[in-house]
């Protein structure tokens, strides 16, 4: 199986504070210097940083603890102590991090890019030199530095994505993906060949300078039961759940074609009410083979309430019209936002 890592339990800590310095000036012709202790340096943070070039946890199984580097201590001649190196821990878009022991979300980064700061580093002891006053000129008192934090987080990821690509093993999401952007997921003739989210970008637009980049994601079939454990899908539908709308695609040339969508739909439904509330499209693939056809003018009988289009990868047809749908599906999804932003008072309308 591909190497996908979408769950990790780290340990993370910053840098305790250095030690302030009890010191004295001893130089020539000054025998009883007055106080020269330097301060403490100051201890690295714990710092997570979005990179957009990761995709998965993977590099969180091998090393699974972060710590900062300590402030150094203070010396004397009034040298203050170095501030220790702060410690960094990549991430990919769409990572969140939990309390290990409570479950407590303490940050969804979401679409965010750039550090976090979430541990800060101890703060470095004053030195003797801070300590000095008229009635006391040689102070023998300097102060340890501040200890840095440690904390237990369990880092999920949840892919990002416009568009979800669900439905029953073997239904065809693969080879649309495939066929809609240059992403290279495995394919084959038989059920579970995708054991992995795969994400690609769909590209809409004359080439004028109005395009559109659609990132597409492609998790493992469902099967019935798999809300509660059964097949490859429940682990990870919890990838579909930043889309903002979903393709259910069906396999015209599967004699249970006719309750595919219903199946999926429950199994989500038990899943995430959510998942449901979705903008979709209904997909029957493989239009190519004798009798689809008639299967799909089926479907569209079945769920008149439903937008059915149909497709063959294999032969083109339905492609573009397909393309257009999902592009008029996002722009509608990002005006309703749009209107709710307004409404919530942010002018941009994301939020």
């Amino acid at each position: 199986m591909e190497k996908f890592a979408d769950e990790a339990l780290i340990e993370v800590s910053s840098g305790h504070g250095g030690n302030g310095c009890i010191a004295f000036r001893r130089e020539k012709f000054v025998p009883k210097g007055g106080p020269s202790g330097g301060d403490g340096g100051r201890g690295g943070d714990l710092v997570f940083e979005v990179r957009r070039n990761l995709r998965t946890l993977s590099h969180l199984r091998y090393r699974q603890s972060f710590r900062a580097e300590n402030g150094r201590d203070g010396e004397g001649s009034q040298r203050f102590g170095r501030d220790g190196e702060d410690a960094v821990v990549p991430v990919p878009p769409g990572t969140m991090l939990r309390d290990a022991d409570t479950g407590e979300l303490v940050r969804d980064f979401g679409k965010d890019e750039g550090r976090f700061v979430f541990l800060k580093g101890g703060n470095g002891g004053w030195g003797n030199t801070r300590f000095k006053s008229a009635v006391n000129q040689a102070p023998r008192k300097a102060l340890p530095g501040k200890p840095g934090l440690i904390r237990r987080l369990r880092v999920e990821l949840r892919v990002l994505a416009d568009i979800g690509l669900v439905g029953l093993p073997n239904a065809g999401k693969s080879s649309l993906l495939e066929r809609f952007t240059n992403a290279r997921p495995k394919i084959a003739p038989y059920p579970f060949t995708t054991k992995i989210p795969n994400l690609g970008v769909l590209t809409l637009g004359s080439g004028g300078g109005d395009e559109r980049d659609i990132v597409l994601a492609d998790i493992p079939g469902l099967i019935e039961g798999a809300s509660g454990g059964a097949g490859l899908g429940l682990r990870f539908l919890k990838h579909i759940s930043r889309t903002s709308g979903l393709l259910f695609l069906i396999d015209l040339g599967d004699d249970a074609y006719s309750n595919a969508f219903d199946i999926v739909y429950n199994e989500l439904e038990a899943f995430s009410p959510d998942l449901v509330g979705k903008k979709r499209i209904l997909i029957g693939t493989k239009t190519d083979l004798e009798g689809s056809a008639e299967r799909l003018g089926e479907l569209r009988e079945k769920y008149p309430e439903e937008q059915v289009l149909g497709i063959s990868v294999f032969s083109g047809d339905g492609i573009g019209a397909l393309a257009r749908a999902i592009g008029a599906l996002v722009n509608s999804i990002d005006s309703e936002e749009e209107a709710r932003g307004r409404e919530a008072g942010d002018p941009g309308g994301k939020f």
